[in-house]
Formats: structure tokens, sequence, C-alpha cells
């Protein structure tokens, strides 16, 4: 088994720390995984993806995911200029952050893979008082692949963040693992 994924968000938004969170949190369950960053004149605001591969095996490709299992999008305003779904397996999944819902979704990147919506900004606002959305998709990416348990996403906080901090990033992710394994049936 081996799982790509590819993260998509503008910088400064934490899209490599979401791929490097769920690194950490594969490797809690026993998975070999590797995440890696694309930069180049990337600065705040700009464009950035995000990488994660997944394994019950070692992993030796290094290269960028050009044809993902999975497709997170932590910022609607990057399908104004990034294709997001490119390569996207038809028998993936394209899990963002969209307030429109999916069928809106559809229509704006017109792919066959399965597509779910969560409105992530809304959730971090609420929770974190700040549109930061990377630890929210987390939760939201683990609930709708079902390839995390919950309880890794909690002891993994607890690595990554420190005091109220980690408990607020808790409940972000909590809120969007549920409603994704509600949405994802």
């Amino acid at each position: 088994m081996l799982i790509e994924v590819r993260f998509h968000g503008r910088g400064g938004q934490g899209v490599v720390t979401a791929a490097d969170f769920l690194a950490i949190a594969g490797f809690k369950e026993g998975y070999y995984t590797l995440s890696f960053p694309t930069f180049g004149a990337e600065k705040r605001g700009t464009p950035v993806a995000s990488f994660l591969r997944i394994s019950d095996e070692p992993i030796v490709v290094r290269d960028e995911i050009y044809y993902p299992d999975y497709v997170v999008v932590l910022d609607p305003s990057v399908l104004e200029s990034v294709n997001v779904v490119s390569g996207l397996k038809e028998t993936g999944m394209l899990i963002a952050n969209y307030p429109k819902g999916v069928e809106d979704l559809k229509a704006v990147v017109k792919t066959n893979a399965k597509v779910a919506t969560i409105n992530a900004t809304k959730i971090a606002m609420k929770i974190l008082g700040r549109p930061i959305t990377n630890t929210t998709m987390v939760g939201a990416f683990a609930g709708a692949t079902n390839l995390f348990k919950l309880e890794t996403l909690m002891e993994t906080v607890e690595e990554v963040f420190e005091g109220s901090l980690a408990e607020k990033n808790k409940l972000a992710i909590e809120e969007a693992y549920k409603f994704m394994r509600e949405v994802c049936r």
C-alpha cells in the first residue's frame, strides 16, 4: 500500500505543517511516512504545495507527487490560480476547505474523483480565532479517509503544539474529523 497526498494552500497557512503533522501521526500508527514541501520563490500569501506519502513498506520515491490519491485544499482562493486536481486519480478524493459545498466545487474543478467539502475557515475562526486551517483540514482529511484514528491525532497535537494552542487545535481537529466521518459514510 502506498498512499500519496498533495496539499494546496498559501504560504503562511500551515500547508507544510499539515503534511508534517500527518506524517508524524502515520508513523505513530505503524506506517512509513515521508512529507516534504516545494519551495521556489514562495513567500507569505503565494500558492504553496506540500506532499505526503504513507506506506506499509519503506518509501524510496522522493520526488513530487504528480498523481495523488488525495488532494487537500486549505484555502479555496488557490482554486483561482492552481489546477489542484491535476493528476488526481479518478479513484481518489478531493478534500477542500470550500464553504459553497460539493456541487459548486465540482463545477469549478471538473473532476471525476470523489469530492468532500468543509467550511474549515469557519471552524478555525470559531475555535482558534484566526483563519489558519491546517489542523482543521488535518481532521477533515483523517475523517474523510479513515486513515488515522482520532486518538492518534490527539496524541500528535500534544507533540506539535503546547498549552492552550494544543487544546484549541484538538477541538478543531475533532470537529472536522467528526463532520467528515458523518459526510463521507
